[in-house]
């Protein structure tokens, strides 16, 4: 599937809440790293040095310099922000294509496509290793995301320790 800029068409809710989920993660992140890390919307990760691969997620999280190329490497967790009609057979090509790069997290803001544009739920997956010694049917891939948190509005927030100790309020994602 391309993975151009040009072929998205996300409608504008969802680069506004990329960009809340942004905001709130970046006041954390500085808060545990001190600038080590930088969180940024729409940027392309890179999977090869050459650039010729790459995936687009809503937000991320990776290491580097400021306005640096952003490569799988050196990308700590990527977010999609999902919705509606939300294609599930693109959801899991982009999730296979993050964990064959070995990025350890992938987060997901699902959001209510009706008329209020809600978040309903946020979503926190790890990257795990399958085991596969002693299985006579073998994984398709040597790892993938397994669901290690959700949080849904009326709770008390987002609280999770990885990969930086982070705390999103709902009213930090409110529309």
């Amino acid at each position: 599937m391309p993975a151009s800029n040009a072929e998205r068409s996300d409608p504008l809710e969802h680069q506004q809440f990329a960009v809340r989920m942004r905001d709130a993660l970046e006041a954390d992140a500085r808060r545990a790293t001190r600038d080590a890390l930088q969180v940024e919307v729409e940027t392309n990760v890179f999977f090869k040095p050459d650039k010729s691969s790459f995936l687009t997620p809503d937000f991320l999280v990776r290491r580097g310099l400021p306005g640096a190329d952003a490569f799988a490497d050196d990308t700590v967790l990527v977010g999609e922000v999902v919705s509606g009609p939300y294609n599930h057979k693109r959801r899991l090509w982009k999730t296979d294509r993050y964990a064959e790069a070995g990025i350890p997290w992938y987060w997901e803001v699902e959001l209510d496509s009706g008329r209020t544009w809600d978040v309903t739920s946020v979503r926190a997956y790890v990257l795990a290793p399958i085991i596969q010694a002693g299985l006579a049917v073998k994984s398709l891939h040597p790892t993938a995301y397994v669901p290690v948190g959700e949080w849904e509005p009326g709770g008390p927030g987002i609280e999770f320790p990885e990969p930086f100790a982070m705390s999103v309020s709902w009213e930090d994602l409110a529309f």
